[in-house]
């Protein structure tokens, strides 16, 4: 059993190392849910003298007013034999054998705490000792509670200490030590009276009656001590501690605790209760109540550091890597992240995510619709078709057919085609842009980042722009091809007879009436219908190799290109993260390694029993 209570100062020791005080925070605490006594009582009531009793040493600084004023974490470990020594654990490679220089020590580290003046602060000191003539234990002493603050103490500090004893106290994990004088009313005991505050039924307070050997000659401690003037759970223990001449004579603690049983054994009125009585005893009641608290809590302490490693994981995870301290690792993680953006990117048009559909919806609806939309009737009216034969044959009528006429009508029609054709290119560009905005927003690793976020958001566009330029570009030079050479198996299949416009012995005004224009205008309108077909096939086909393909093969290449040209202090600056979000991962990695520790801690112990 003993390993139990080693088990939980290990974690106590764990918890001050990582910054677990168990104060409130917004980050989960293991210290609030491990077994604790702690020691409560008003200054003067002797409540230093009961723990040097306990442990047999004089180690505790003295004065008056308020001496402690940070908590102490005083952990007991039992050696079978050896010379007793003490640690702390801010000095863990130090080992003290003079005892006095502990007190020296606790002084010391609580000035660095608070400075010389006298506030008191919540971080623990940890300080173990190592001695045959203890018991496995761990206490906390708590600064002691007074009614007046003394010169150089904020009017504060009498509710400063109290909240402090009752962030404690108040925890269900806590069992209470609450020394108070005999000496004095039960009724005003500081300690009996913050105790009851959060423990009314006394199911965790262990009563300990000091000064019993001070009290008026004709009275007595006796019910007190069983339990008839403040009834707990468990009974009062009494302790006759060192007077001041004993404590200025420097008289021996094992020479004490002999005189402090010989006290309870011969003294008629506390005879039958001297078995239980006295500071070995006081020691070795909490011991072993201890050990049963932690035995019965393990469960619980397993449960919810398993649950609680899940949930600090997890946040770890979504707030994503630290960044690296040099440029290399700055410059790989800037690349990685930038890959994971890509990824998506690519998964959007490839149909593992939404939205890459939108682009044959271009091609399968809205460029059919606008090529409909496109009024060659106009282009061919009657009118229209006449100006231009008669433009183009100028001065020189034509002989048999009106061939630059009939490019004319084709060109000054095809040219149309060009607007649905930029319209193509244009939406496509929009679809892809809106593309990366969601993959930006997608990637959340760009989310810790917001300078490389705007950067890889703008670099992504940027090439976007060009990839549209070029595909306008090449999308308009295929209708510029049909618009340069014609297709002229279309014109020698059609029919060539005299009566429609073959005969050149026809007047000249022949050749330019309506029904000779009109078939002029149905064999133009046939070939752009054929050449309209052509282009809604490949149209699409310019677009996604210019666009889509491109954008797949080298969204970031050009952005990759002038990130390896930036210092390690440029490449910094993309790696902006907020300073709250870092501090956080750094908080929650410190835990993390805590509730790890604890779980290897827990799980040594449960696998040895």
């Amino acid at each position: 059993m003993e390993n139990l209570i080693s088990l939980v100062n290990r974690l106590q020791r764990a918890c001050t190392a990582l910054g677990d005080h168990g104060d409130e925070s917004a980050l989960p605490t293991l210290w609030d849910a491990l077994p604790s006594i702690a020691v409560v009582g008003g200054q003067s009531s002797g409540k230093s003298s009961v723990l040097e009793s306990v442990v047999g040493k004089d180690f505790l600084p003295r004065g008056s007013g308020i001496v402690t004023r940070r908590p102490l974490v005083l952990q007991l470990h039992r050696l079978d034999e050896g010379r007793e020594y003490a640690e702390f654990a801010h000095l863990p490679r130090k080992r003290f054998t003079d005892f006095a220089a502990v007190r020296k020590e606790i002084a010391d580290e609580t000035d660095r705490e608070t400075g010389r003046s006298k506030q008191i602060s919540t971080v623990p000191i940890y300080l173990s000792i190592y001695s045959p003539n203890v018991v496995n234990l761990t206490l906390i002493d708590l600064p002691g509670l007074t009614k007046v603050a003394v010169e150089g103490q904020p009017d504060s500090i009498v509710h400063d200490i109290e909240n402090m004893v009752r962030s404690y106290i108040e925890k269900p994990n806590c069992i209470i030590l609450a020394i108070s004088p005999a000496n004095q009313d039960l009724a005003t005991s500081d300690a009996i009276k913050i105790s009851r505050e959060v423990d009314p039924k006394g199911e965790r307070t262990f009563g300990v009656l000091t000064k019993i050997d001070l009290m008026d000659k004709g009275t007595d401690a006796v019910d007190m001590l069983e339990g008839r003037s403040y009834k707990l759970q468990f009974p009062w223990i009494g302790v006759v501690n060192r007077s001041q001449a004993d404590i200025n004579k420097s008289v021996d603690m094992i020479a004490a605790r002999r005189r402090e049983r010989e006290y309870f054994s011969s003294t008629p009125e506390y005879k039958h209760l001297a078995h239980r009585m006295g500071s070995e005893h006081l020691g070795k009641v909490l011991s072993k109540h201890l050990e049963s608290v932690i035995k019965s809590r393990i469960p619980g302490l397993q449960s919810l550091i398993n649950k609680t490693i899940i949930e600090l994981e997890t946040e770890l995870s979504r707030l994503g890597k630290p960044i690296a301290t040099d440029a290399g690792g700055k410059l790989y993680m800037i690349m990685e992240i930038c890959r994971i953006f890509d990824q998506i990117f690519k998964e959007h048009l490839d149909g593992k995510r939404p939205g890459g559909d939108k682009v044959y919806n271009v091609f399968d609806n809205q460029l059919p619709a606008a090529l409909k939309r496109l009024q060659f009737d106009k282009q061919l009216a009657m009118e229209n078709v006449r100006k231009l034969i008669t433009e183009a044959d100028g001065y020189q009528p034509h002989l048999i057919a009106p061939e630059q006429g009939y490019r004319r009508l084709i060109e000054s029609t095809l040219v149309t085609i060009k607007g649905p054709a930029e319209a193509s290119v244009d939406a496509v560009h929009a679809i892809l842009k809106d593309l990366v905005h969601k993959s930006i927003s997608e990637t959340s690793e760009l989310k810790q980042y917001p300078s490389l976020r705007v950067e890889v958001a703008n670099a992504a566009c940027e090439s976007l722009d060009r990839m549209r330029d070029e595909s306008k570009k090449a999308t308009l030079q295929l209708v510029e091809m049909e618009c340069s050479y014609l297709t002229v198996d279309f014109f020698r299949k059609l029919p060539q007879d005299i009566e429609k416009g073959g005969n050149p012995t026809h007047s000249i005004f022949d050749r330019y009436n309506d029904s000779y224009l009109r078939r002029i205008g149905s064999n133009v309108l046939s070939y752009v219908h054929m050449v309209v077909g052509t282009l809604r096939n490949s149209i699409p086909k310019s677009v996604v190799y210019c666009q889509v393909r491109e954008a797949k093969r080298s969204l970031l290449d050009h952005f990759f290109a002038e990130l390896g040209k930036k210092e390690g202090k440029q490449l910094g600056t993309l790696l902006d993260e907020d300073p709250a979000i870092m501090q956080r991962r750094i908080s929650l990695a410190k835990r993390l390694e805590l509730y790890r520790a604890a779980q290897s801690e827990i799980d040594t112990v449960a696998w040895s029993k």
